[in-house]
């Protein structure tokens, strides 16, 4: 049986609002693609007016069948003729009976000449000559000159392609950035919620490059780099595109992958062409999206040598160490590893300022639920303090696909609003996956009842346990059924007591499946993999065992980054014994605790499960009733 999952997990992603992003790149670049396209065209034009040029004059033949001019000039003696049309060297000549003939004289003979060597009159007969001497003169110009032209342009191409294959040479070492001038960023402060504090911080910073003389006269110098630290998804680069939209000045962004190249030292060439872009074009703000690619610390090579990326880190912490107070340039630079960082890069006078990025708070929520929100219609009792309750653990990118989950499923319903039960589906959605109707015997369907039962009454009877929010048996992702119990409120830590109700309540499941069957399935493993973690938690992190205030973590397996090898634990075999006790000790309390729980309330459990097979799907609402429901 697949895994049952019973915790909230958390998948935080990046957050982008629903405004579109303007990116503003130098005219310059901007003329010379445009004309590179059109003499791309213009080229492959020439070619097929010359292929087909050379086809007509070369393969194209009149179709009409010709007359000997002997047999024409008898026909006009006999009066069989009407008319002559005479165009360049071809004669056509109209008989009575309105049929045409084609035949040829000399280039310098006239139909004149003609007509009067052969004894005829020239009134005989109407004549019409047509003048072709433009084209003449026409044809005779292209014929001297279209070889000429053919050459220079096949020439032209050749030029072309070998300056453009040098050009690429030479612009490995400029850089990459995109480059949003003033007014072309439409991302502003309003724009990104839950991270007060840190609009703050970076308020400040636009204030700098705003009002640099209000500083300066108190002696202040301008931070020279700020660096975002936090979980994915929580709003870092938001918050970049946010400080170049209010500071109205140059913001240059580049991602740190994109410093790194095939070629040994191009990494620092663009980071000197970055940065001295970034002086000329003063005030600027340099972003640096990602910056661990290239910051990580130094030495940690398995090769030991000095790679690429090493260098590129280097030419960074001397740009940014060789600024002046003048130079008014600040570098931004967010991460989500700020502890891989080198020490370098991290000390003041470069990086002066960090700023930490957490998980937004139910207020913090509410305002980003808020942003999302508009532009799509929601029914009017909507309760956004209760979504932002429901979604504790969310970041700003889950709550914004949240949203965008819930259209779309309002959307699927042909519904014109989106209800509240749009939006509990989509954080079900986001969190766990979308539902799969599996094929599953009765047997199958009552061992998965019974199992997520067994979580919801422990959690119900624990005295430090949320109430449980859904208990449902339809599969989602990896798992058969979920039990939701999300916590109420923001908690920044747990206790001993609350720690050792949530054990108790994940190993419900699988004291359910002996309880009732006699038996073990395999759908208790993830419940398994969570309590092991909780309990080795609390005997080597928090000290909350016998074994007293002692963090073991820190003698655990390390790796030595030098040398690429895995040092093993220097815990003592007694030692390490003592830990595995104190692990089997919590894990065995709480399954035996479990155990008398769902043997006490044995009648909840056949009841929650029945319910379960029946409707698939228990609302808190109802899932307290039956638990508050007197048994007979």
């Amino acid at each position: 049986m697949a895994k049952h999952t019973t915790k909230k997990q958390t998948k935080p992603v990046g957050s982008k609002p629903n405004s579109k992003q303007s990116v503003q790149k130098p005219v310059e670049k901007k003329i010379e693609l445009k004309f590179k396209f059109n003499m791309q065209n213009l080229g492959k034009w020439l070619l097929v007016v010359f292929a087909l040029f050379f086809f007509i004059v070369l393969f194209v033949s009149p179709v009409n069948d010709e007359a000997p001019l002997s047999k024409v000039l008898q026909d006009i003696q006999n009066k069989k003729v009407n008319s002559l049309s005479v165009e360049g060297d071809v004669i056509t000549a109209i008989y009575k009976d309105e049929t045409q003939v084609l035949t040829r004289k000399e280039p310098l003979d006239t139909a004149v000449a003609i007509l009067q060597d052969a004894g005829i009159k020239p009134t005989a007969v109407e004549l019409t000559i047509k003048n072709q001497s433009g084209l003449k003169t026409l044809g005779s110009i292209l014929e001297l000159l279209l070889p000429v032209i053919l050459t220079a342009v096949i020439f032209f191409f050749i030029f072309r392609q070998m300056r453009g294959a040098q050009d690429s040479v030479f612009s490995f070492g400029k850089n990459k950035a995109k480059v949003f001038m003033k007014g072309k960023q439409n991302i502003r402060f309003k724009d990104v919620g839950g991270v007060d504090e840190v609009k703050q911080e970076l308020e400040e910073i636009v204030d700098f490059l705003k009002h640099p003389k209000k500083y300066q006269q108190l002696g202040a110098k301008t931070p020279k780099g700020v660096l975002l630290v936090g979980p994915a998804g929580t709003g870092k680069t938001l918050l970049a595109r946010a400080v170049a939209g209010e500071a109205g000045v140059p913001f240059l962004s580049m991602a740190g992958s994109e410093f790194m190249e095939m070629l040994v030292g191009v990494g620092a060439s663009r980071v000197r062409d970055l940065f001295e872009t970034a002086k000329k074009a003063s005030p600027a703000i340099i972003f640096i999206d990602e910056i661990d690619a290239i910051g990580r610390q130094r030495g940690t090579s398995l090769t030991g040598g000095h790679d690429e990326r090493e260098q590129t880190l280097n030419q960074i912490l001397v740009e940014m160490d060789g600024f002046t107070p003048r130079d008014n340039v600040i570098v931004l630079a967010a991460t989500n590893r700020g502890d891989l960082l080198d020490n370098a890069l991290l000390r003041p006078g470069r990086f002066d300022r960090r700023v930490y990025l957490d998980l937004p708070d139910i207020e913090g929520r509410q305002n980003i639920l808020h942003i999302h929100a508009q532009g799509k219609p929601f029914v009017k009792d909507i309760k956004w303090n209760m979504v932002a309750r429901r979604t504790v653990g969310f970041s700003g990118a889950d709550l914004e696909n949240m949203l965008n989950e819930a259209a779309i499923n309002a959307a699927r319903a042909n519904r014109k609003e989106i209800n509240y039960g749009d939006i509990e589906e989509a954080a079900t959605k986001v969190k766990l996956g979308p539902q799969k109707r599996r094929l599953q015997s009765d047997e199958e369907k009552r061992m998965t009842a019974y199992h997520e039962a067994g979580h919801a009454v422990c959690a119900f009877y624990m005295k430090y346990t949320d109430p449980v929010h859904r208990v449902s048996i339809i599969s989602r992702s990896m798992t058969l059924g979920q039990t939701e119990v999300p916590p109420e409120r923001d908690k920044y830590q747990e206790t001993r007591s609350e720690l050792l109700d949530k054990a108790v309540m994940l190993l419900g499941g699988r004291a359910a499946e002996e309880l009732e069957f006699k038996e073990m399935t395999g759908g208790a493993s993830s419940d398994i993999e969570q309590v092991t973690k909780i309990a080795r938690a609390m005997v080597v992190d928090y000290g909350m065992s016998a074994l007293g205030p002692i963090n073991l973590s820190s003698q655990s397996e390390q790796i030595n980054y030098r040398r690429g090898t895995v040092i093993q634990s220097d815990l003592s075999e007694a030692m390490q014994s003592q830990v595995d006790t104190q692990m089997k000790k919590i894990v065995d309390e709480a399954y035996q605790r479990a155990l008398k729980t769902l043997k006490g309330h044995k009648s909840k459990l056949d009841a929650v499960a029945a319910k379960l097979i029946e409707k698939e799907t228990l609302e808190r609402e109802d899932f307290e009733a039956i638990m508050k429901k007197k048994t007979v």
